[in-house]
């Protein structure tokens, strides 16, 4: 290995999505990566879904690029199953797995070369701005999860690609005597669940009476399961503290979405980060359109679904769900199973147990039940967090701020040479990751310049505040749904790129954007001047 090759050595955490696609930009640029995951296969989450998982997107809204679903898969919405087969396939096209080494677990990476001292005085980015240069070098510890074996790869630059529904379960807290341990049956997260084959899964819950505590999507499937399998002779109870608006399925809905909520004009019926006076007026005077979209999404859903019957209906907007990534699709034929009695939903502030079951927000009423599944979410700050030797560079991610800071929803503007794919939420996590895999290649070739590191920081406030007017308590989950397209066209200025990728004006304003309309940015002739 050349000197040359060894100073544009690259790390890649994680062999998900995102970890493929920033293998496959980071080699079409020339770099040197290696890929480090735990399993011993790619895919990530889609590796360990629950039998009902479906997506929660059409197809032609979650794919690459440039690389389409394949003809044999009919259904508008794949199966887990079918996801994974499509990532597999796009992982054999561009023979990325020769790059990946499975069964490795990256334990910590640490930053040598540099000192603290140094690292704070530097007003740009890495003390150049530059993606490589500086003295230091990530090691980054990896054990080989068969052998526990532990080595230490040296590498110029990291991307975690590590995800944050993963790893780290949130497992509510209980007072003394009230937590699991004062329950005689079973309790486990969803992850642990989800890590079930389908036959061991439906083993655990088969003539159970099970109650799954929370109701977001993983929820509702694990729900779905236990009512196939016990029907109504074992009800399976779902506690739930917050509804969020759901559909249905994605045939109409998911047209409604496309045109109300993911085209350009759309965009200017909100406020976004750094727009111009002109913009800011506009979003003002079409406020009141902007309120009535939600407000007709939110009526026709309670015409079309009977939500109050079974206490669903939202508090908060369909815009703020929207805003903050928490729509979502029901399980397949879930209000037949509310209305046979197999499915059953209380509303629950908190909880603890007790011997037979749980206690429900402190009342004298318990519910006896034999398994309690807690889909309760993860801690993925935390996750992230913990990956990093240094305290410093810990507290950089995770002070006392509740979001992690990314300038451009990658680049942490304090700690050099690393990159995060993935942590930032949108409508399709495969589309925001490409995108953003394409604008690091671009970065890692040289062809975009960081401005400085204040500037960086003042720009990351500007679209945490966004996400705080739009998206109410749940901005932690870092969303940018409501405006991707600005998002994107910032990438596209970026790497000299028109941001305008309609061919026409109408359909530049009204036609949804989707992951075909940002294929190839990153041919070289565009910044080669060919």
């Amino acid at each position: 290995m050349s000197i040359a090759e060894m100073e544009r050595r690259v790390a890649i955490v994680g062999a998900g999505i995102s970890g493929l696609l920033a293998c496959r930009y980071v080699l079409e640029m020339g770099f040197n990566p290696i890929v480090f995951d735990i399993e011993d296969g790619i895919g990530g989450l889609w590796r360990h879904t629950t039998k009902s998982t479906k997506l929660q997107n059409h197809k032609l809204a979650f794919q690459f690029s440039d690389f389409p679903w394949p003809s044999s898969v009919k259904e508008d919405i794949p199966n887990s199953q079918q996801v994974l087969d499509y990532l597999n396939s796009y992982a054999q096209h561009f023979s990325l797995t020769h790059y990946i080494r499975f069964n490795s677990k990256v334990t910590d990476i640490d930053y040598v070369g540099e000192s603290n001292e140094e690292i704070n005085s530097w007003e740009l980015w890495g003390g150049n701005g530059r993606p490589f240069g500086s003295k230091g070098t990530w090691h980054v510890t990896v054990q080989d999860t068969k052998t526990f074996s532990t080595g230490v790869h040296k590498v110029e630059f990291v991307v975690l690609c590590i995800g944050k529904y993963s790893g780290f379960p949130n497992i509510p807290e209980f007072p003394a005597g009230q937590g699991p341990e004062a329950f005689k049956g079973k309790v486990m997260h969803s992850m642990d669940y989800s890590m079930l084959d389908n036959e061991s899964a439906a083993e655990l819950i088969k003539g159970k009476r099970v109650t799954v505590v929370g109701s977001q999507k993983s929820g509702l499937d694990i729900a779905a399961e236990c009512a196939d399998v016990n029907g109504m002779t074992h009800p399976c109870t779902i506690l739930q503290r917050t509804a969020h608006w759901y559909f249905p399925d994605l045939n109409k809905w998911g047209i409604f979405v496309g045109f109300f909520y993911l085209n350009r004009f759309s965009e200017l019926l909100v406020h976004k980060p750094g727009e111009s006076l002109l913009l800011s007026l506009v979003a003002t005077f079409l406020s009141p359109m902007r309120w009535g979209i939600s407000k007709l999404a939110e009526t026709a859903l309670k015409w079309t679904l009977p939500l109050k019957k079974y206490g669903l209906v939202p508090k908060q907007s369909f815009l703020q769900d929207v805003s903050s990534c928490q729509i979502g699709v029901f399980p397949d034929d879930f209000f037949d199973k509310l209305k046979e009695g197999s499915i059953l939903i209380k509303k629950s502030q908190s909880f603890s147990f007790c011997k037979k079951g749980v206690i429900i927000d402190e009342a004298a009423k318990r519910l006896e039940t034999d398994v309690v599944i807690l889909a309760t979410g993860y801690k993925g700050d935390q996750k992230l967090k913990t990956i990093f030797k240094s305290p410093i560079f810990q507290n950089h991610i995770l002070g006392l701020r509740s979001t992690v800071p990314l300038y451009r929803q990658i680049i942490p503007p304090r700690i050099p040479q690393l990159a995060i794919i993935g942590y930032d939420e949108g409508l399709s996590n495969i589309f925001s990751s490409e995108m953003k895999c394409q604008w690091l290649a671009v970065f890692l070739d040289g062809n975009i310049e960081l401005p400085s590191i204040r500037e960086m920081e003042k720009d990351v406030k500007l679209w945490e505040d966004s996400m705080k007017q739009y998206a109410g308590r749940y901005y932690f989950k870092s969303c940018i749904a409501n405006c991707s397209i600005w998002y994107h066209d910032h990438l596209c200025k970026d790497m000299k790129r028109n941001p305008r990728r309609k061919k026409a004006l109408f359909a530049e304003l009204f036609e949804p954007y989707g992951p075909t309309d940002y294929a190839g940015l990153t041919r070289k002739r565009v910044f080669e001047g060919i």
